[in-house]
């Protein structure tokens, strides 16, 4: 019996050093949603992807306790009753014309050009009438009249006009019943338009790949603020828009039972928007509480500058913010930008300091927020 259990040890020890060692896992600091990562992607080639710790240094910065201390609740999370309140009252909101898929969809954004963009949206007479009124404007600089769309392409590019066509696209939807709930709208509309053409410039700016479907994903980035503008009180919207991002994604799960990014979520899948630029769209918004490890390098540097523009649009157009001559992000130490501040270290955007003190986004600023027509 000692040989027996002699041999048996032996044969024990051996499997031991054997053995593959098990590799311990990080566990994230927040605990993020369950339908949170996006769907894999096929990869044309098969050449290794450095990984974010390869490419962005690590920020030695602590984690904010209300960070930390921040659960982001998705759909599968909620119970069942009230989920199904909720989607209840999601898809009773609007659904904006049925152009607006074609004008999503990644051939068109792909190939169409100024020709295919004004047939689909003389298609639609109000907005095509609201564009060109928009295109004309003071916001947009343009010194000589346009009286078509293809004129308006000239003049701004196919990407800033497509955006203004989804904006009022998506207007159809979101049309608010009280008066008092109009300034608050107005602001998110602006934020939007603020945004989306910060996105267009900076994105051609840092040369990053299809820049039609990044600001695309930043106008829609805001489909879910105006969702939940409609679902809460318009008696607290203007307090609830004020408040930074963090503190409304709290507020938000507590009156509705989830933030705008996922209430966004919802209505565009209610829509039938593909599967894969709903994704995109709440991975932007998800950059609140995504450390920069979590999120695919092919996706980092995308996602970081969408949410970057989100957030300088919201602070320009509510007063927050008055110029970008003085900003830096990596030295904005609020708390909606601690997961941004690490990825804003991506090669791919590295030039983005230059990109923003730019005297050209510095002038479109400017216009944008009606300054220079204020000492024209």
């Amino acid at each position: 019996m000692i040989w027996i259990a002699g041999v048996l040890a032996l044969a024990l020890a051996w499997w031991f050093f054997r053995r593959e060692p098990v590799k311990a896992t990080a566990e994230p600091p927040i605990a993020m949603p369950r339908a949170a990562a996006p769907a894999a992607r096929p990869v044309a080639d098969k050449a290794p992807v450095p990984t974010l710790r390869e490419t962005v240094p690590v920020v030695a910065e602590p984690l904010p306790a209300t960070l930390a201390e921040f659960h982001w609740l998705a759909e599968q999370d909620m119970d069942s009753a009230h989920r199904n309140t909720l989607l209840a009252a999601v898809r009773g909101i609007p659904r904006p014309p049925r152009s607006m898929q074609k004008l999503l969809s990644p051939d068109f954004v792909a190939k169409a050009g100024s020709a295919e963009l004004s047939e689909l949206v003389m298609g639609e007479p109000l907005i095509a009438a609201k564009v060109l009124s928009t295109v004309n404007a003071p916001f947009y600089g343009l010194h000589k009249p346009v009286t078509n769309i293809g004129q308006a392409v000239t003049f701004l590019g196919m990407n800033t006009v497509r955006s203004i066509c989804l904006q009022y696209m998506l207007a159809e939807a979101f049309k608010p019943k009280l008066a008092e709930a109009q300034r608050s709208f107005d602001a998110i509309w602006k934020a939007s338009a603020i945004a989306s053409e910060l996105c267009v410039r900076l994105g051609k700016a840092l040369a990053l790949p299809d820049q039609g479907t990044l600001s695309t994903h930043v106008v829609l980035s805001f489909v879910g603020q105006l969702a939940t503008a409609s679902l809460i009180p318009p008696s607290g919207l203007e307090k609830w828009l004020e408040r930074g991002r963090l503190e409304r994604a709290r507020l938000e799960q507590e009156l509705l039972g989830l933030n705008a990014t996922e209430i966004g979520g919802l209505l565009m899948k209610s829509w039938e928007l593909p599967q894969e630029l709903v994704d995109d769209v709440c991975g932007v918004g998800r950059q609140l509480v995504t450390p920069y490890m979590s999120t695919d390098p092919r996706h980092a540097p995308r996602f970081a500058l969408a949410y970057l523009c989100a957030r300088l649009g919201e602070r320009l157009a509510l007063g927050q913010l008055d110029s970008l001559e003085n900003y830096d992000p990596a030295q904005d130490g609020g708390v909606d930008t601690y997961h941004l501040r690490a990825s804003l270290g991506h090669p791919a955007l590295s030039r983005l300091d230059q990109a923003l003190t730019s005297p050209e986004v510095l002038a479109a600023v400017d216009q944008m927020l009606g300054k220079a027509v204020a000492t024209a």
